[in-house]
């Protein structure tokens, strides 16, 4: 019983190593990136509800589809629980409204004027605004609601909560 070596034949002195080859690295090192998605992620999380824009209020839920975004922020007047005014997030008082809106329409370069409203708010009230805003110029109204009200055949509509202007 001995043991035996086995050379390789061609070898020439040299080691394994082709002649202008490096050892590269074939695997993906994926930790870096990990890390700063998570980290982002966490920002995101923290910074989404402060994104929020407007008046807190209950908007009432139908099942319409939202319209589609626009390039410039819209306009937004908004009649809280209360019957307070507000355009964007700056209350103001009723006989003021409308020579602002005139004023910030004067600016923009979009018509479009979004009413929201708490839904305890009577109809005659937002209907009030509406007419107030129409008899002055302001023909491209949405109204923004919620879309998980009731569909016609008494269903809910969709699972989703984001607000809608239709």
């Amino acid at each position: 019983m001995g043991a035996g070596v086995v050379k390789k034949s061609g070898g020439g002195g040299r080691r394994g190593r082709r002649r202008g080859s490096s050892a590269s690295m074939s695997d993906i090192n994926i930790t870096p990136f990990v890390d700063v998605m998570l980290v982002l992620l966490i920002i995101f999380m923290v910074a989404a509800p402060m994104l929020t824009v407007g008046v807190p209020v209950e908007l009432p839920e139908t099942a319409a589809a939202s319209l589609p975004t626009e390039q410039e922020e819209p306009l937004a007047i908004t009649i809280a629980a209360d019957g307070k005014l507000f355009i964007m997030n700056t209350e103001v008082a009723e006989e003021e409204l409308i020579p602002k809106l005139q004023a910030i329409a004067a600016e923009r370069a979009s018509d479009k004027v979004f009413l929201r409203a708490d839904g305890t708010v009577p109809y005659e009230r937002v209907a009030q605004v509406m007419g107030a805003l129409n008899g002055n110029g302001f023909r491209n109204i949405g109204l923004v609601t919620d879309s998980n009200g009731p569909l016609m055949g008494g269903a809910t509509g969709g699972a989703s909560a984001a607000p809608n202007e239709g």
